[in-house]
């Protein structure tokens, strides 16, 4: 397990579950099937997401006699692989470094104060891995901001965001966090998209009050220890003060209408 609660494999530990070889693994990257996360020692890391799209490629190829760019067309047609990152998202560890610097701390020193290993702080100033939004939420507090200044959302905001041009940022594995409008705002609006069994990692609390409204799929939500189990249609309010965490434990993606006010997620 990281630092940030995530659950990760070696390449080995994949091949063993899904039946085939690292090489034939490392074929089914290039074509985008995977995009693990790498470690300083540039060692690649699975998530059990991974494991599941890799036994969907090999079932389809036994099974379907379907080639691989057939396979990876129809995993993306069905929603299963992800795009990657526009490049209106910007790299979140160049910013996280650039916090530190100015502030004239060390890694050490800002790593304590997160909860998180100084390695695995480094590997996310290098871009090498994501945090969750509990560790990006310990982290802004720290540098006494927000996670909106983790986005690259310093130019001005038109009425109109068309979705190419959302301000995007990685929240850990499997938790997409897009951003629907910035600026001078009393509101932040976000769509989340949740992977099968990825969420937020540990509670986190802040100042304001937050409203979701699932889109899609299915969302747990904890506040203070009870739960809430939310489904499609289903809206939900509190106040960001409450310590909460939340986790998709469904079996396809989660789609979440996010608003939090005032803007200091």
């Amino acid at each position: 397990m990281s630092s940030d609660g995530q659950v990760y494999l070696k390449i080995g530990d994949v091949a063993r579950q899904v039946g085939i070889s690292p090489s034939a693994i490392r074929g089914w990257e290039s074509l985008g099937l995977t995009r693990p996360q790498r470690t300083e020692s540039r060692y690649r890391l699975y998530t059990h997401d991974d494991v599941r799209l890799l036994k969907k490629a090999r079932y389809l190829r036994k099974v379907r006699g379907l080639n691989a760019a057939a396979i990876v067309q129809m995993l993306k047609r069905e929603g299963d692989i992800k795009p990657a990152v526009s490049n209106n998202s910007g790299a979140i560890g160049p910013r996280l470094r650039r916090l530190r610097t100015q502030r004239g701390v060390g890694l050490a020193e800002v790593a304590a104060a997160a909860g998180i290993s100084v390695g695995f702080l480094s590997a996310l100033e290098r871009s090498q891995m994501s945090a969750s939004v509990g560790t990006l939420r310990r982290l802004a507090r720290y540098y006494r901001t927000n996670i909106l200044d983790f986005f690259d959302a310093t130019e001005l905001n038109t009425r109109l965001v068309r979705p190419s041009k959302r301000k995007v940022l990685e929240a850990g594995p499997g938790v997409r966090m897009e951003l629907l409008a910035w600026g001078n705002k009393v509101m932040e609006p976000h769509l989340f998209r949740i992977a099968p069994q990825s969420g937020s990692g540990e509670s986190y609390a802040h100042e304001g009050e937050e409203f979701l409204f699932v889109l899609r799929g299915e969302l747990k939500i904890a506040l203070d220890g009870e739960e809430y189990h939310l489904k499609r249609g289903d809206s939900f309010y509190f106040e960001s003060a409450t310590p909460h965490h939340w986790k998709n434990p469904g079996r396809s993606e989660t789609w979440l209408l996010w608003v939090n006010t005032p803007p200091t997620f």
